[in-house]
């Protein structure tokens, strides 16, 4: 049985879409559109203007920029905030990039220990933060119960360790996600690739370094967008175990922009606080994607 193609009649050929429509988007901009454009317009627009978040708005111009730009705990908050970002950054992603590799294979106690690995995920950062608070008090916590002198330390207390203990807190915390990004990566590496190299001589650790980590150079760049532009934003858990103390040795700029807000009634600085931790966050993002090459979109399937 043939089946005959119908042409039009006005002998114009039919233009066919490839792909999905444009319109399948719609609903997912409109709710972008109402629940992030116009608050972050709104943002911006409130930067420029005194408000203590109940009497009346009045413009103020660049002189809550001003104001902000040259106040010592905004300086502070920005330092902290790139030092617990660099560093959760570097300790996170070796880690996760071995644990995304070990989860991908097939050996046969990998199941078992990847429950222990994403356990973290199961709990609230409040939670997580309450439970490390206890665990580091000096008077009651993990230290004391055992008779570890060097352990029962005030950790969050002395201004010289507490941002190490977030850092330490925080990788806890989201070591399990990033290396369940690395693990799926991991798994799209055609074998094939393992196997030429098994026959030309290469052991495990030449395969790490000359297929696995090529191979997964996107996901490591879109990880590394994720971790770092994720850490701009830590809140609940520095909010909990510290609260910006001591003193305001972990007063990061997340939290310098609560307390500026509604602590201290200064919307306005509060706001640009919030703008430059956007824009931070978009010229880390664009950053990262140019010199990566991610967004050439290369094929990552060689030898396939």
């Amino acid at each position: 049985m043939s089946s005959k193609v119908s042409k039009p009649a006005n002998n114009k050929p039919t233009v066919l879409h490839k792909g999905p429509s444009v319109w399948y988007a719609a609903p997912a901009l409109v709710l972008f559109g109402i629940f992030a454009i116009i608050p972050l317009i709104g943002v911006v627009v409130l930067s420029f203007m005194n408000w203590d978040g109940l009497g009346a708005v009045t413009f103020n111009g660049i002189g809550n920029w001003t104001r902000m730009l040259t106040d010592p705990l905004v300086l502070n908050g920005l330092r902290l905030t790139i030092i617990l970002t660099i560093v959760s950054w570097a300790v996170q992603t070796p880690i996760c990039i071995l644990l995304g590799v070990f989860m991908a294979g097939k050996q046969k106690y990998r199941a078992f220990l990847s429950v222990f690995y994403f356990i973290p995920l199961l709990f609230s950062s409040t939670a997580v933060a309450i439970a490390f608070k206890n665990l580091l008090d000096p008077q009651f916590g993990i230290g004391k119960a055992f008779g570890v002198d060097w352990l029962a330390h005030n950790w969050l207390g002395d201004p010289n360790t507490a941002l190490w203990v977030l850092i330490m807190v925080v990788s806890w915390c989201f070591i399990p996600l990033h290396s369940l990004l690395y693990q799926g990566a991991v798994r799209q590496i055609p074998q094939n690739l393992y196997e030429a190299a098994m026959i030309d001589g290469a052991g495990p650790m030449r395969q790490f370094f000359s297929i696995t980590l090529p191979q997964i150079k996107y996901t490591f760049a879109t990880d590394s967008t994720l971790m770092i532009v994720g850490s701009l934003t830590y809140f609940d858990l520095v909010y909990v175990m510290t609260q910006g103390g001591p003193g305001n040795a972990t007063r990061i700029l997340p939290l310098d922009m609560y307390l500026k807000g509604f602590k201290s009634y200064d919307m306005g600085g509060a706001s640009v606080v919030g703008v430059i931790i956007l824009a931070m966050g978009i010229i880390i993002s664009l950053l990262l994607n140019k010199l990566s090459g991610s967004d050439k979109m290369e094929s990552q399937m060689e030898g396939v």
